[in-house]
């Protein structure tokens, strides 16, 4: 496993999130599509976190991120949406016609990686016999 480390932590924080467009609509194609995963990619760059899978569906993005946990993952999409949604509106004005705004506020998130419950489990225990 590789971890990242900033000035104060060494870690190694790895989420899965999902979001969509209001009412699901099947807006992310074609030229929509490859810009956003563009705005996605640019804007973790510029956070400083790692796109370690993007995924655009024509009525959801599936997105694995590793972040710093001082940013925290919650700022980290909201910026991501907030960016894609005010570029590609402007870009597409298509969109502003179909939709109020282009994003749910809502959306799913799970850590993921790292190293098994049990072997974590097992190492906190191991620390009282040393």
């Amino acid at each position: 496993m590789k971890y990242k480390a900033n000035n104060n932590v060494v870690y190694s924080c790895k989420y899965h999130v999902v979001w969509c467009p209001k009412y699901r609509r099947k807006v992310l194609v074609g030229d929509i599509e490859h810009r956003l995963k563009e705005l996605i990619q640019k804007t973790a760059d510029e956070i400083n976190a790692e796109i370690l899978e993007l995924e655009v569906m024509p009525d959801h993005v599936h997105l694995r991120i590793e972040i710093d946990p001082q940013y925290g993952i919650n700022k980290a999409v909201r910026h991501i949406k907030g960016v894609s949604s005010h570029v590609l509106r402007t870009e597409f004005p298509s969109l502003k016609s179909r939709l109020p705004t282009l994003w749910t506020n809502s959306y799913f998130v799970s850590t993921v990686g790292g190293a098994p419950l049990n072997a974590i489990k097992q190492y906190i225990e191991n620390q009282k016999n040393k």
